[in-house]
């Protein structure tokens, strides 16, 4: 199955994700209005919201709430989108500026606390209090998560173990939260629950390593963004951390540098390099190969229709992506 089939497979429920997107986003501030509509047109993936209809489909469920439950996560998606970009000094994401470039930061920051609180009264229209405890939870863990990755910023002494938990609460808990969401909107027992649950954690995860891997190795026209980022802010990703372990002397002294300075896109061609000789490249798309696999077994139970060929399709772009 190709992504063109699943977009098409998924046509209606995401164009009324879309238009339910662009109805909430009505603000008699005209700001809100200008700056939302900006970011939510910005050439997204919108991969939340159609793992969050997909998986409601696969699940059996006829309802329109799945609905709502994309526009949430999207919103909330959105929300730390704008916050990060203002954190990292972001000026370019999708191929556009980004929006604190375009309407600055004090504009963005605000605007995402719109998109967060907007979430929120959605979560309300769906009188169901554990979807609210769930998603309250998400995006508090998700906040958690870039704090734990500021924190981790210039810090080569950052492990493996630290960055996986980073990741999952500021990337794999929304993917989590969507197609988890999704098993209660269709009145699924728990342990179906669960499993959905997973399989949206392992999915974003298998994702998260490889747009690690891609801020070294993308194009920088697919990949909507500068090469590099994450080593111009001194973020020790996967493959650093992997071949901080795995070299010695001056090309471990020269990445801890990089990441304790800031300074990498300085040595670019020579970091590149070590990652190569290193395997960290390699061996950050191994982890996110297991992560997706592990995502695939999660949804084996499914019965066999469209919606899970979609779903099994998705782990599969998740890590054979170049952009």
């Amino acid at each position: 199955m190709t992504l063109e089939e699943i977009r098409q497979l998924s046509l209606n429920d995401m164009t009324a994700v879309n238009q339910h997107i662009f109805s909430q986003l009505s603000s008699e501030v005209a700001l809100i209005n200008q700056l939302g509509i900006y970011i939510v047109n910005s050439g997204g993936k919108r991969l939340r919201p159609l793992l969050a209809v997909l998986a409601a489909r696969a699940l059996g469920y006829e309802g329109q709430q799945h609905i709502t439950l994309a526009t949430i996560v999207e919103f909330i998606h959105t929300a730390t989108l704008l916050h990060d970009d203002v954190v990292d000094e972001s000026m370019l994401r999708r191929g556009k500026e980004t929006a604190n470039a375009v309407f600055g930061n004090q504009a963005s920051v605000l605007v995402g606390d719109f998109l967060y609180t907007r979430a929120f009264q959605l979560m309300v229209s769906l009188d169901k209090m554990q979807i609210m405890q769930i998603l309250a939870d998400a995006t508090n863990i998700i906040a958690e998560g870039e704090v734990l990755q500021l924190m981790n910023v210039n810090d080569p002494q950052t492990s493996e173990q630290n960055y996986m938990q980073v990741i999952y609460c500021k990337t794999a808990k929304l993917f989590e939260a969507a197609t988890q969401l999704a098993a209660i909107l269709a009145n699924q027992p728990e342990s179906v629950v669960n499993a959905m649950k997973l399989y949206g954690m392992h999915l974003g995860t298998a994702f998260q390593l490889i747009d690690d891997v891609l801020d070294y190795q993308a194009d920088a026209d697919e990949l909507g963004k500068n090469i590099g980022d994450d080593l111009a802010e001194g973020k020790p990703t996967l493959p650093l951390i992997y071949a901080l372990r795995h070299t010695s002397g001056d090309d471990q002294q020269l990445l801890k540098d990089a990441i304790e300075h800031a300074n990498g896109m300085q040595h670019l061609e020579r970091i590149m390099a070590i990652l190569e000789h290193t395997k960290a490249f390699e061996y950050t798309r191994s982890m996110a190969e297991l992560e997706a696999e592990k995502a695939r077994q999660c949804i084996a139970f499914l019965p066999e229709s469209g919606y899970k060929d979609a779903l099994l399709t998705l782990a599969d772009i998740a890590v054979q992506r170049n952009h």
